[in-house]
């Protein structure tokens, strides 16, 4: 039978008789699950209907925007302890080459991320975003689960803070123009480089770091154990209610909140801002009552809170889900293979949307647009998986982080 040499797994890991399921060419079924679920929903903010469709259809589009990019972000950290080692760290050769391979796949990422780009589409790329976690992420790859606990913890508290300050003074200042003049990657990507990747862009790596480490450090727990992955879904479910209900408190006991954030929304709202990315992404500088939102592209402490709660309340319930129900299983695979695979058909969307000029079409197409986009992802990934180990981009990726076996 053969293994699955992709990086999702550890290879010297057995498959445990309960919960997290592996199969048998060596995954675990319920982060692809997880991932596949991040994939769909990002579809849905790229090419589904607005939510302000309203009724059901509305709440799950609103529902899925910001927190499945989140969500992958916690499932990327996941990622890369399996690359440098899980349940213990590489050391030695082993340890040396597993760094290469994680720094290729980086700048890998951040290159494909900016040739996405490039193709001017409404989609806000988020893979050169991801690739700069990694390298942040990858010096801590030793740590224990509680020592990653913490740093997440530490960076979620204060990364937000410091983000609004940047912010502000990006927005007051020269400086971030001097910066980008000067910076090698702003002029040979057309963009503003570094400045972008860490402050101004729509993913800044700030405040995404705490998601990357917190799947870091699920990833460092013994999830065979029993009670474990439970705890981890009850953890993210006291997570997301403190976000979310810390904000809801907040903007209706802090004296002036709710009028301050109604003036620094884009929208002239501010009911939602404790959960819906209605009242806009951008605050204007000098509102403080902007920090009290949770809205899930607000780059808040109550956000990030509230958003780390929701992908690990989904990465638990896929663990279980997938480890006791052989009939979820069986129902979900079209879901899980997607996952499998989730660059290429990451990628494959952004050329599709390009190609076929969806983000020009009425809003009377997005939701069948939406249902083509899924079921052809699905599609494909079901006959791929079934013959290939690794999607097309992820064998590309394989290949690429190869020469790192040459590392003495």
């Amino acid at each position: 039978m053969r293994r699955d040499a992709s990086p999702d797994l550890a290879p010297e890991t057995p498959a445990p008789a309960g919960p997290p399921y592996t199969s048998p060419t060596g995954r675990l079924v319920g982060l692809d699950l997880a991932r596949g679920l991040a994939i769909v929903g990002m579809y849905s903010a790229h090419v589904g209907p607005d939510p302000s469709v309203g009724g059901a259809l509305g709440w799950a589009m609103e529902a899925a925007r910001g927190r499945s990019a989140t969500l992958f972000a916690v499932l990327a950290g996941f990622t890369l302890v399996i690359l440098t080692g899980r349940p213990r760290p590489r050391t030695g050769r082993a340890g040396r080459q597993a760094v290469g391979k994680v720094l290729i796949r980086s700048f890998s990422l951040i290159a494909l991320g900016y040739v996405l780009t490039s193709l001017d589409t409404h989609v806000l790329v988020i893979l050169s975003y991801y690739g700069v976690l990694f390298l942040l992420a990858l010096p801590l790859y030793r740590l224990r689960a509680a020592a990653l606990v913490a740093i997440a913890a530490t960076s979620a508290l204060v990364m937000p803070h410091v983000l609004y300050l940047l912010r502000a003074a990006v927005d007051n200042g020269s400086w971030s123009h001097t910066l980008i003049a000067h910076d090698p990657l702003a002029r040979a990507t057309d963009s503003d480089g570094i400045v972008e990747l860490f402050v101004t862009g729509a993913y800044p790596v700030l405040t995404y770091l705490p998601y990357i480490v917190t799947g870091m450090a699920v990833a460092r727990l013994d999830l065979r154990r029993p009670g474990v992955v439970g705890r981890v879904g009850l953890l993210g479910g006291v997570l997301a209610v403190s976000g979310y209900g810390g904000s809801w408190l907040a903007l209706r006991l802090v004296p002036g909140a709710l009028e301050g954030v109604r003036d620094a929304s884009a929208t002239g709202t501010a009911a939602s801002a404790w959960w819906s990315d209605a009242v806009g992404a951008n605050p204007v500088p000098g509102m403080p009552a902007w920090l009290l939102v949770a809205a899930p592209h607000s780059q808040t402490t109550l956000s990030v809170v509230a958003n780390t709660g929701v992908a690990l309340a989904v990465v638990a319930a896929c663990l279980i889900g997938t480890g006791r129900s052989a009939r979820l299983r069986w129902v979900a695979t079209p879901v899980s293979a997607v996952g499998s695979i989730a660059l290429t058909v990451y990628t494959g969307h952004i050329v599709a949307i390009d190609a076929l000029g969806t983000g020009d079409l009425p809003d009377s197409a997005a939701l069948p647009v939406l249902l083509s986009f899924a079921a052809a992802a699905m599609l494909f990934a079901v006959v791929w998986t079934r013959c290939f180990r690794r999607g097309p981009l992820e064998y590309l990726l394989h290949v690429l982080t190869m020469p790192a076996r040459l590392i003495p």
